[in-house]
């Protein structure tokens, strides 16, 4: 399993919200370059990069703190939020990001993210955020009567590179991530799966190694910012 360090962007500044509500967001750190080279420097192998301003507008709207980041560090990053075609996904993987996250797209275009899987193959990740597990689309504003499990089955042959799954009520809750859902879904579709929302502390990521499913890793964010969770410690642990 791999730590993913979370860089949640809002108006230029790395933030966290609680539950997903826009107007809850604490700032960290108003340089988020500074904020990467922090998580690189401490040993992660990955970054997980949010351009929560975009997921609104439905195009990139942080996209001058992404472009420093990905300047200032050397290890991977996958970016989500307000990429909806194909020329701005084609745009972000010039630019130096490793993956892209389709989430929005994923349920209003789902023929889009099989195009971008064909064409960028291992670039291309969706992003499946839910409410009591049922999915929420453009910056989770937007509850939809679509089914997490079936909404990741659609994608079994197309090629994406992971599943990244949020549950929103657990995010920057701290309050421990949903692993029974993350488990139940790693555990239906061959897809890898990244766990997100509520990862607040070593014996989280013990758990989640250990729910009985094949998952990829780990996003967390506030528990790092708040020092719950040392970088380098939860990289070892989740290697061992």
């Amino acid at each position: 399993m791999i730590l993913y360090p979370a860089i949640d962007l809002k108006d230029g500044n790395c933030v966290r919200l609680y539950k997903g509500e826009m107007e809850q967001a604490t700032v960290f750190n108003d340089n988020p370059a500074a904020q990467a080279a922090a998580f690189a420097d401490a040993g992660c192998e990955w970054l997980h990069l949010v351009d929560l301003n975009g997921a609104f507008a439905g195009e990139p709207v942080n996209a001058a703190p992404v472009e420093e980041i990905l300047k200032s560090v050397d290890v991977p990053a996958q970016l989500g939020g307000g990429i909806r075609d194909l020329a701005t996904i084609e745009n972000w993987l010039s630019k130096g990001l490793s993956r892209v996250i389709l989430g929005t797209v994923a349920v209003e275009n789902p023929e889009l993210v099989r195009e971008a899987a064909l064409k960028f193959p291992g670039h291309v990740a969706v992003g499946i955020d839910a409410r009591n597990g049922m999915v929420a689309t453009r910056g989770w504003a937007e509850e939809t009567n679509v089914n997490v499990t079936e909404l990741a089955k659609q994608f079994e042959d197309a090629g994406v590179a992971a599943i990244i799954y949020t549950d929103i009520n657990r995010d920057g809750a701290m309050q421990g991530p949903n692993i029974q859902a993350t488990a139940d879904l790693a555990n239906a579709v061959s897809i890898p799966v990244i766990a997100s929302g509520g990862v607040s502390s070593m014996a989280d990521l013990e758990a989640l190694k250990a729910c009985g499913a094949p998952l990829d890793g780990a996003i967390s964010g506030r528990a790092l910012y708040d020092g719950e969770i040392n970088v380098a410690d939860a990289a070892a642990l989740l290697k061992s």
